[in-house]
């Protein structure tokens, strides 16, 4: 039974993972592309890469960082045919949960409220972002216990 045992290894590397993901700026690149393409080939996520890169990426590097990404259980791959096609394991919500925790504790010592003030106070938001914004404070407040 070696795929079981692959399996349950794989699976216990990956909750164990789920509390620390850090993929790198090149691996965010290829899970942006599996999240909007889905399974996906090699070939296929290095000719995405390179339509949005002003540099051409050789195959071989996309290929060894989807090897890796694999092995920190960022994709699955399914290998049951010559051209092997890779998917996103981690779904993209965690992903920006994860990146936006780990800068709100970097940047802001965990303070949300600076954050917002910052990104409001600095960028042109939209009167249809605000609204958005609005809605969810409201929601918020709506929700919050008493």
């Amino acid at each position: 039974m070696p795929g079981f045992l692959y399996y349950c290894v794989r699976n216990t590397s990956y909750i164990m993972m789920k509390e620390n993901i850090q993929p790198t700026q090149a691996e965010l690149e290829i899970l942006q592309i599996l999240w909007k393409k889905g399974p996906s080939t090699v070939r296929e996520v290095n000719e995405r890469l390179n339509d949005s890169q002003e540099k051409s990426i050789g195959y071989t590097t996309t290929l060894k960082i989807m090897q890796i990404m694999f092995e920190k259980n960022l994709l699955s791959r399914n290998d049951s045919q010559r051209t092997h096609v890779y998917a996103a394991e981690v779904r993209e919500g965690n992903i920006q949960s994860a990146l936006l925790d780990r800068f709100l504790q970097a940047a802001y010592k965990g303070s949300a409220s600076k954050l917002a003030l910052h990104l409001l106070g600095n960028h042109k938001t939209t009167p249809d972002e605000l609204a958005e914004i609005k809605a969810l404070i409201d929601q918020l407040e709506k929700n919050k216990p008493s």
